[in-house]
């Protein structure tokens, strides 16, 4: 379905060079703050407590947090766990305070305007557990992305593995330094949100790569970059639409779906727009420079053996 053609090829690969220099320094700036700030882990991988308490009726989460924030709690996490009457808290670890006290003083200052609230369990998250996590989300990162290599070299030509690899990385460092250099928290919600994004950029640099496959067949006396220029600008319609509905829905979750999603929303946001980004003027311009051609996409015919016949 397209709502809109464009008739003349935009000529992306022209200002190729210009597209990969910006998208150089965007990354040297994610590195850069990855490298001296670090991450700012959540409770999830550093370790904290963890409060489960009921109420009678559906209580305020944001007021829960304001509560939180008196007592020296502001970088708590508070969610609905189950049900809108349970409540999730979750504490980073203080030092010199043991998890009983620190939900004896919580519970005492949620009972403050609500003393029906009951604790249902109290449980403390060691930072090895943590660190476990890290271990496996960056697991999870390296199959993902050996997983997209193989994908990609199978059905269509290894440049083009390494092409959709260097530019789904580049959007997972931006989508990293992001949180790195503007210090949010990164959870297990914004790792899922990372996974996410790794898999929908490669879809659109899919969407390109068969077109130019298909172009290479149809548009035989035509340039490399004619052909990338032709197959980019046909499928705009469809990454307009695509990337516009998707960004509908996150911004929704973005602005309605409270502190919980925030962050998840947050990172969906950055990996779409730089999603699109790098599946257009960084994945197809390494495709470009690493000398594709139409013999590496389509198989050579055979031509007829003449039989010669003996009179």
């Amino acid at each position: 379905m397209e709502f809109f053609r464009i008739k003349r090829d935009i000529p992306f690969m022209r200002y190729a060079l210009i597209f990969n220099v910006i998208s150089l320094i965007t990354f040297l700036v994610a590195v850069g703050a990855l490298a001296t700030k670090g991450l700012n882990f959540g409770v999830d991988f550093t370790g904290g407590t963890v409060m489960e308490v009921h109420y009678a009726q559906a209580p305020d989460v944001n007021g829960i947090r304001e509560k939180m924030a008196k007592v020296g709690f502001a970088d708590a996490a508070v969610q609905t766990f189950g049900t809108s009457l349970d409540v999730l808290i979750r504490l980073p670890i203080k030092v010199g305070r043991s998890s009983a006290q620190l939900s004896e003083q919580v519970l005492v200052e949620l009972r403050k305007d609500t003393p029906d609230v009951e604790m249902r369990r109290v449980e403390f998250v060691g930072p090895q557990v943590g660190g476990e996590l890290v271990e496996s989300g960056a697991l999870a990162l390296l199959f993902v992305s050996l997983g997209i290599v193989a994908y990609l070299a199978m059905r269509f030509e290894w440049k083009f593995g390494l092409a959709a690899i260097i530019a789904n990385l580049h959007d997972v460092v931006i989508i990293l330094g992001c949180f790195s250099l503007f210090q949010w928290e990164f959870s297990l919600t914004v790792l899922a949100a990372v996974l996410a994004i790794l898999g929908y950029s490669v879809n659109e640099s899919v969407v390109v790569f068969d077109r130019i496959r298909e172009n290479f067949r149809k548009m035989r006396k035509a340039s490399v970059t004619t052909v990338i220029d032709n197959a980019i600008t046909r499928t705009m319609s469809r990454t307009i639409i695509t990337h516009g509905c998707t960004q509908l829905m996150v911004t929704s979750m973005l602005i309605f779906g409270g502190e919980t999603l925030h962050y998840f929303a947050l990172a969906l946001t950055i990996g779409i727009c730089f999603g699109i980004y790098s599946s257009v003027l960084v994945a197809s311009p390494i495709v470009m420079w690493l000398r594709v051609s139409r013999e590496d996409l389509v198989k050579p015919e055979k031509k007829a053996e003449s039989i010669g016949v003996s009179l």
